[in-house]
């Protein structure tokens, strides 16, 4: 297989939260008439979902490409942290079935997003958790391996996991430290937290092994993908 099975409203849920799906065609569109006509309209009559399932797939299998390595057989807990509709755990339970998938969400789709969080709290966002959940029952997840939690509702997991992963999301459209002490709470000395970053150096200060694996260099915020572990028993957020 080298498609997910994608629905129509999980292929336009995916196209907001992912812009490099888009044709050429369908980019200009959204630039001409603005992302709130483009998401509320545009998406119901142009969109392709089995070219966008295509190209999703292939975008998931390199992301888990990145990160392999650092997932075993062992890692049984795993918490994703603003992961869309989820499918690179769909493909992390394709290859190592037999994990237990959390994830934290919000939502909601915004009106409009800006991207980065500049020192303030972001509260944009573009996920429908219905869409989410039913997607990853279409590719191969089972119920009794899906957790979800809504973000703003503040009920968030309180176990110890083996892996956490935050792609283009953590410290990239949420500042690091609105989840540094969640983090520390739910995290082992062997817990490995996989992110992007503008500044990967600046995790020093909170880990005691920070490991840069892949480079972006060619986006406009030239971030890293970087696999931290052993959170610093003193280390603080930014009060």
């Amino acid at each position: 297989m080298n498609n997910f099975i994608l629905p129509n409203k999980a292929a336009r849920l995916i196209v907001l939260q992912r812009i490099e799906l888009l044709n050429p065609f369908l980019k200009k569109i959204r630039k001409l008439f603005g992302r709130r006509l483009f998401s509320s309209l545009i998406t119901k009559f142009f969109l392709n979902p089995v070219s966008v399932s295509k190209n999703y797939y292939s975008i998931m299998s390199e992301e888990f490409q990145v990160i392999k390595n650092n997932i075993t057989k062992q890692d049984k807990l795993l918490l994703s942290i603003g992961g869309g509709v989820g499918g690179l755990e769909a493909i992390i339970n394709k290859n190592q079935p037999n994990k237990d998938y959390y994830f934290i969400e919000r939502n909601y789709v915004s009106k409009k997003v800006k991207y980065g969080w500049g020192g303030v709290i972001n509260d944009e966002a573009y996920n429908n958790l219905s869409i989410q959940k039913n997607f990853l029952n279409l590719n191969g997840l089972k119920d009794s391996n899906i957790n979800i939690f809504d973000y703003d509702k503040h009920d968030l997991p309180k176990i110890k996991f083996d892996i956490i992963i935050s792609l283009f999301s953590l410290d990239y459209h949420y500042d690091f430290n609105l989840y540094h002490e969640y983090l520390k709470n739910i995290c082992k000395p062997s817990t490995k937290i996989i992110f992007d970053t503008i500044r990967a150096d600046y995790f020093f200060k909170f880990f005691n092994k920070v490991k840069v694996i892949k480079e972006y260099n060619a986006t406009t915020h030239k971030s890293r993908r970087i696999v931290c572990s052993e959170f610093l028993e003193k280390s603080e957020g930014l009060k």
